[in-house]
């Protein structure tokens, strides 16, 4: 495999980067709401040309508390996914148990960040916003899968969350202060988590037969495709947020178009964005050449 990750590395770059939730958020870190809070890149609002300017940034925002708040939901089935990877590791390698403890004491920080970010964006926003769910049964579907299919899923996540901070989100000074610096320290702590969690694809994958292999990777889809369920119910969640955020009431025809194209961006943000990131796609054709050919095929449908 292309990569000089190790475990011990990983936990020794993890401890030159500690950072505290109230860091982050609370105190005089307050959300700025006459602000977008997400990039246009994974936020698409501009493609609504009934909406005005206002209003595409509540939409915006709309989509920022949505976006951290499926991260909180997901990272419901990743702590409990690495606890279990790092529970019979307890009498092996000492380097190897630290850093899974490190990486799921992490998700645990980032779970309690996002819930202290809802209850700022409640408190702030004006109106209740709905979010898929719950996350104990998104969790429970997810964890059903083989190891090395959740493994991916959770691989994918990680790579994901790496290109929208570096592609969307660094370089764009017209956000939020205070919702950029919780997507930069959360990118500093899932930098390392990708390495990991490549660690353990590798390690998972290298117990598997080829065909267990291919059909944990059918399961990744699998995974990805009850997502996209998900997130196409997220998109009507959000035009319900906005009409009842706006009071204004779209026409069926702007409801469809709304629809449509929300949820295409989730589709981008949190599916296609992370199936064709060039590091997962490298890990998929070391545990199995020609795997990323079939990722090829399906990403555009996501893109």
């Amino acid at each position: 495999m292309q990569h000089a990750y190790s475990w011990k590395d990983t936990y020794d770059a993890a401890q030159r980067a500690p950072w505290r939730i109230e860091d982050v958020i609370g105190g005089e870190r307050r959300l700025d709401f006459s602000r977008p809070f997400l990039p246009e890149s994974l936020a698409r609002t501009g493609g609504l040309d009934f909406l005005s300017e206002r209003e595409r940034r509540t939409l915006n925002q709309i989509r920022g508390h949505a976006y951290l708040c499926i991260f909180g939901l997901v990272e419901e089935f990743i702590l409990p996914f690495v606890l279990d990877h790092a529970r019979p590791q307890l009498s092996g390698d000492d380097w190897r148990v630290r850093a899974l403890l490190q990486f799921a004491g992490e998700e645990a920080k980032h779970i309690h960040l996002f819930k202290r970010f809802r209850q700022a964006f409640e408190d702030g926003f004006g109106s209740h916003c709905e979010v898929i769910g719950p996350p104990e049964a998104v969790a429970a579907r997810v964890l059903g899968h083989s190891p090395l299919a959740v493994a991916l899923a959770i691989l994918h996540i990680e790579w994901m969350t790496q290109r929208h901070y570096v592609e969307s989100v660094h370089d764009d000074h017209a956000l939020d202060p205070c919702f950029t610096s919780l997507l930069r320290h959360h990118w500093m702590e899932e930098a390392q988590h990708a390495k990991l969690d490549t660690l353990m694809v590798e390690a998972i994958a290298d117990g598997c037969s080829p065909d267990a292999i291919d059909r944990a990777i059918d399961e990744y889809l699998q995974i990805g495709l009850f997502l996209d369920e998900g997130l196409k119910q997220q998109a009507e969640l959000d035009r319900i947020s906005f009409e009842t955020a706006t009071g204004r009431t779209l026409s069926e025809a702007e409801r469809r178009t709304f629809e449509t194209v929300q949820q295409q961006a989730n589709r981008w943000t949190y599916l296609g964005s992370g199936m064709t990131h060039p590091r997962f796609l490298a890990t998929l054709a070391a545990i199995h050449p020609g795997a990323e050919q079939t990722l090829a095929a399906v990403a555009p449908a996501f893109c």
